[in-house]
């Protein structure tokens, strides 16, 4: 239970046990099976691509920060759901990223490098940004919030499983590669099954912020997208390295802000804007995907057509 002003807010014993033991469990599960994707390769890989990826890095954990303080402060939100928003723009790509580069054309193999090398990043800094926006928006009264001693959590939550997922796809190779779809298949029922619970004993607290977060989500994602698209495009980065950006910027992790919000500071609320973030996502990159296979089949097409000899 925590208090906000004046209001006081607690997580029923379902919803509460859901997220404290569940959540953690199926999000580890997600990075066990992310790290049985992984290799040491894919971290060298990003040598190879230097440009992409030190771009990409710097609208992941510099831009988009800045850009969604803007939009919290535009849009108004209460502190509790800043703060959220904050731990949102601060999470890493998510592992859906992968799939729609995959079918947008993207270089995938930049994708799990940039997965694979945000994941760590993120172990510092999604507290740093957490703790200075709960410290600017001030959205508990009776506590501190994300302390540091709480980034351990979040390194175990993140990086254990990754790095024992990597482990076993060195030793055990072939295991790995066949335990790589049931574990997926694992994760996303497990996930499914927890954030359902959660939600279904939190329903109401949801639809009352629904709308007032349904804007703001939608046009964070839209930027996080077209930034992560345009920004390497104005660099000379490649169009598939650019699309592969794209979606590894703009989808962010909402799966692992629910996490430490829920059960790392146990607020319900303050989970709210990955929440709703999680669910309009998927709708808002598969158009933007749309949108930008067409710009640069265009683009293609008035190429070629330029290219040819005239008569």
């Amino acid at each position: 239970m925590w208090h906000r002003g004046a209001t006081w807010c607690t997580l029923n014993p379902m919803g509460s046990a859901l997220t404290t033991i569940g959540l953690p469990v199926a999000l580890g599960i997600i990075m066990f099976g992310l790290g049985l994707t992984l290799t040491l390769g894919d971290f060298k890989r990003v040598l190879k691509h230097p440009k992409a990826v030190f771009i990409a890095l710097v609208c992941q954990l510099i831009l988009l920060p800045a850009v969604c303080f803007g939009l919290v402060l535009l849009f108004q939100l209460p502190p509790v759901l800043a703060v959220g928003m904050m731990m949102l723009a601060a999470s890493p790509g998510g592992t859906t990223a992968n799939l729609y580069s995959h079918l947008f054309r993207g270089d995938v193999a930049l994708n799990i490098s940039l997965t694979a090398v945000n994941s760590v990043i993120a172990v510092v800094t999604l507290p740093i940004i957490t703790n200075i926006a709960i410290w600017y928006f001030q959205p508990f009264d009776d506590q501190l919030g994300l302390q540091w001693g709480k980034t351990l959590e979040v390194f175990a939550i993140v990086l254990l499983p990754v790095a024992l997922g990597m482990l076993v796809r060195h030793f055990w190779p072939r295991f790995a590669d066949r335990m790589d779809r049931p574990v997926r298949i694992a994760s996303v029922i497990i996930l499914v099954v927890v954030i359902g619970g959660a939600v279904a004993t939190n329903w109401q607290l949801l639809v009352d912020n629904f709308l007032s977060l349904a804007g703001i989500t939608v046009l964070f994602c839209v930027i996080s997208l077209a930034v992560g698209f345009w920004v390497p495009r104005l660099f000379g980065v490649s169009d598939r390295e650019a699309i592969a950006c794209s979606f590894e910027i703009g989808i962010h992790n909402a799966t692992l802000a629910i996490v430490i919000a829920q059960s790392v500071l146990g607020s319900m609320e303050l989970s709210l804007p990955a929440a709703v973030y999680g669910v309009l996502m998927f709708f808002v990159a598969f158009a933007f995907g749309f949108v930008v296979r067409g710009k640069i089949q265009k683009g293609s097409d008035a190429a070629k057509a330029s290219a040819r000899p005239t008569s």
